[in-house]
């Protein structure tokens, strides 16, 4: 069985966007056999067996203190004198039984069918995802009482966790932030069970605890979403408005204080102007979007183009490409940071590729009218851009 990625985005339910995202937490019960076919056990043993994962990719943490390396591995030294850490099972194994968690960071870089489901959650939220595993086997807290600075959605995979959730103590903290949120009370707000299948969403801000104290052992996986603040928007605008030569001149240290004033009100006209452009926040998400970072798929073995094979299948590598026709009808796209212009017929297959799944070159040609091999050469561009992958229909 394999997990339907799709479904899972839909049990957010339609009103997730509107009235939970960023505004309070959710737990979602499930099926137990909801994640069957995502990852388990037998796939985290092999990501641990076939990767050398050094930390903080791979990290042992107990007590909210992250374990040294030398205490579950033990350094190997090539015959080309380049060192990487081993792991000892029985020392992995006697850490984790006396309390230890298990962290395994960007899970979606080293398994498919996490890949998939971040993907989708990318194309679905529209902002970046990375997916971290998480595995406990006793009540021993792996991180205390603590706040992430981001949101996250968990995703109980096997066992049991209990979560306290006392709530935020200070709206929409950031990482790099003027003032540290006050602790929380000493009574959570909530306090629940993941079971196998249930999903939790948690904004950012929010201090809980987690434990895995229902006498059985925790596999969890927690997706955790990119923020796009006020900040960014700021950050942004102030790159944008370097067209300006007001923006990109010497502050007037040494004028006079009218000289000073001009100056200053200048810049405020400036910025008041771009803030008084209903299309602001429109440009900005648009942005984002198109400069959106690809997932790394190489197209091997076509190293030198892609064929025009009917039977190569092609996909977009990152989920937050925009498709727009210009003001001669042309279909521009962008994505990775990059943007190409096709004609009108590319379109087609250009909304295909966009809205997501594993397209046939052939399945691609009917859609558009084109004959094969002018798709080839369209999709080796995104190739090239490495915003797209092409491989075998599978």
């Amino acid at each position: 069985m394999t997990t339907d990625v799709p479904a899972v985005v839909a049990h957010l339910g339609e009103d997730f966007l509107a009235q939970v995202y960023g505004r309070t937490y959710r737990h979602f019960p499930g099926d137990p056999n909801r994640f069957a076919g995502l990852l388990d056990w037998d796939d985290l043993n092999a990501l641990l067996t076939h990767h050398r994962l050094e930390p903080p990719r791979l990290r042992l943490s107990a007590g909210g203190e992250t374990l040294p390396q030398h205490a579950y591995s033990v350094p190997v030294t090539t015959r080309r004198s380049t060192v990487w850490h081993r792991l000892k099972p029985a020392e992995l194994h006697r850490h984790l039984a006396d309390g230890a968690t298990l962290v395994l960071d960007a899970v979606d870089e080293l398994h498919p069918a996490v890949g998939h489901l971040a993907q989708e959650l990318e194309r679905h939220l529209r902002t970046g995802i990375q997916v971290n595993a998480y595995a406990s086997w006793t009540p021993e807290e792996g991180f205390g009482v603590h706040w992430d600075d981001h949101d996250v959605l968990v995703l109980q995979l096997d066992g049991a966790k209990r979560w306290r959730i006392y709530g935020p103590t200070r709206q929409a903290p950031l990482h790099r932030d003027t003032d540290v949120p006050e602790p929380p009370p000493n009574e959570p707000l909530v306090e629940l069970v993941l079971h196998t299948g249930d999903m939790l969403y948690l904004p950012r801000g929010w201090w809980h605890a987690v434990a895995a104290s229902e006498g059985v052992h925790s596999l969890h996986l927690t997706c955790g979403m990119q923020t796009t603040t006020g900040a960014d928007l700021l950050q942004w605008l102030s790159e944008d408005l370097s067209r300006e030569t007001t923006v990109r001149s010497d502050l007037p240290r040494f004028g006079t204080e009218a000289e000073k004033a001009d100056f200053v009100r200048s810049l405020g006209d400036l910025v008041v102007k771009e803030f008084e452009d209903g299309t602001l926040l429109d440009r900005f998400l648009a942005m984002r979007d198109a400069t959106d970072r690809a997932r790394l798929v190489p197209s091997l073995p076509y190293a030198e183009g892609v064929p025009p094979d009917p039977a190569l299948s092609v996909h977009l590598v990152t989920a937050r490409a925009r498709l727009r026709c210009d003001g001669e009808g042309n279909a521009v796209l962008t994505a990775g940071g990059e943007e190409w212009t096709f004609s009108p017929q590319a379109a087609p297959l250009l909304s295909l590729l966009v809205d997501g799944g594993r397209h046939r070159l052939d399945a691609l040609a009917r859609a558009a009218g084109l004959r094969v091999g002018q798709v080839a050469h369209l999709v080796s561009e995104l190739v090239d851009g490495e915003v797209a992958a092409v491989g075998r229909a599978g």
